[in-house]
């Protein structure tokens, strides 16, 4: 019998062949864990008896998620973090370095064929460089910290064959919010997801990661794509060392395969309070915005503000909105400043803060007020995701949000793009 990606990559860790359904043991080859719960998982190894990880240069701390620190006592979990990653030499990214899911694309130690475990839900993104990786809880992750193993369920997979190309003013953030409108939150759970079609392999690496990052969002266990060269020039402008690629056969043996035409979508919007409440930009628009947001591991990239830079240049944003904007990693946000990206958001009236997570998690860097509205670019909207209950978010691509910020509501960006 053939298999899928998930199960050839699951083969590889566990020593043996496996096919979907089976319970495994295997390896891992990266660990990771960030602020909000990197301190629960040490408290644990701890707890396990660990004394030292099972490889330090396989461990990555990352303090994103509320950095620089907004409150005395997560400043003295940052320094639980630093101290752990100093004792045993691990990887630690510091405040500024970035969120972690950017950080670790860019580190070059994560690639094809790898199964990477973070204690965060969109640790999926990685399967866009052809990584079998998925969040697990701190109690998890410290039993891989000890162990550099984990037992998991091989997934099914569902094929999702995507025909491009996507219009002009469409981007990789509405062809995911497309399928997950399509598929529902649950529509997919504990599913390995594997895209494939030519919206898919014409999106770049930036865009492929938007899609895998938000496999989660219905339900996956991971969202896979097949390495071709845009992945490999990825992996070698980063440093990445030797990986094997792995494709699914041609008689592999799918959950199911589902198809999409993709040529005339719109630009999409998740609407309020559910990432599957997806429409297309024309039902929303002119709903009114208080605040616009761009960034996370989503949608903080250099392609993302590129387009941003694009649409806002020479504009200013509504007098009534707030625009923040957080780069995904200090090497984002270091170009951005070289090629002037930077100059022209903040010349628009952005408000640029430190590369990290905390707008998106709602710790701090752009909680909304009540009853306030703001359209992100992140990758939930659930009740009180950006801190307060009381709120309400869109989700949409850096172009929708950019135009919006514009418009002072929610806007199809296609005519600023032309």
């Amino acid at each position: 019998m053939g298999q899928t990606i998930a199960e050839k990559i699951l083969s590889q860790a566990a020593g043996r062949q496996v096919q979907a359904g089976e319970i495994v043991v295997a390896r891992v080859d990266q660990v990771m864990a960030q602020d909000g719960t990197a301190p629960l998982a040490i408290q644990v190894f701890r707890q396990m008896g660990g004394k030292n990880p099972f490889d330090p240069k396989r461990v990555n701390l990352v303090i994103d998620h509320s950095a620089p620190s907004p409150t005395e006592s997560i400043s003295n979990l940052h320094k639980m973090m630093r101290e752990f990653a100093w004792e045993h030499g691990c990887h630690l990214y510091d405040v500024g370095d970035g969120v972690c899911h950017q950080v670790m694309v860019e580190s070059g130690r994560v690639g094809p064929g790898c199964v990477v475990v973070g204690a965060d839900s969109h640790t999926c993104t990685y399967g866009a460089l052809g990584a079998f990786a998925t969040g697990v809880g701190s109690t998890d992750l410290a039993a891989a910290l000890i162990s550099g193993r984990l037992w998991f369920k091989v997934p099914e997979t569902i094929k999702v064959v995507c025909h491009g190309p996507l219009p002009p003013g469409v981007f990789a953030k509405d062809l995911i919010l497309y399928l997950i409108g399509r598929f529902t939150a649950d529509g997919a759970t504990y599913k390995a997801v594997e895209y494939t079609g030519s919206a898919i392999k014409e999106l770049s690496m930036e865009g492929r990661f938007t899609v895998a990052n938000m496999a989660v969002e219905m339900g996956a266990k991971v969202g896979l794509m097949e390495v071709d060269e845009k992945t490999w020039e990825w992996l070698r402008e980063h440093g990445g060392g030797e990986f094997t690629a792995f494709s699914s056969d041609p008689d592999a043996v799918y959950a199911k395969v589902v198809e999409f035409d993709l040529t005339s979508i719109s630009p999409q919007v998740a609407c309020p309070h559910r990432v599957d409440n997806v429409s297309p930009v024309e039902k929303v628009a002119g709903t009114k915005i208080d605040q616009a947001f761009i960034g996370t591991c989503t949608n903080g990239r250099l392609e993302d503000l590129r387009v941003a830079a694009q649409i806002l240049a020479g504009r200013k944003i509504h007098p009534r909105v707030r625009l923040v904007v957080a780069p995904a990693s200090r090497k984002v946000y270091l170009q951005a400043m070289r090629e002037g990206i930077l100059a022209t958001l903040v010349e628009a009236g952005a408000a640029v803060v430190t590369p990290g997570c905390g707008p998106c998690v709602g710790t701090h860097n752009g909680v909304p007020a009540d009853g306030e509205v703001v359209v992100s670019t992140a990758n939930r909207n659930f009740k009180g995701r950006m801190g307060n209950a009381k709120a309400e978010i869109y989700l949409a691509s850096p172009a929708t949000v950019a135009a919006s910020a514009i418009a002072g509501e929610i806007t199809d960006p296609r005519p600023f793009l032309k």
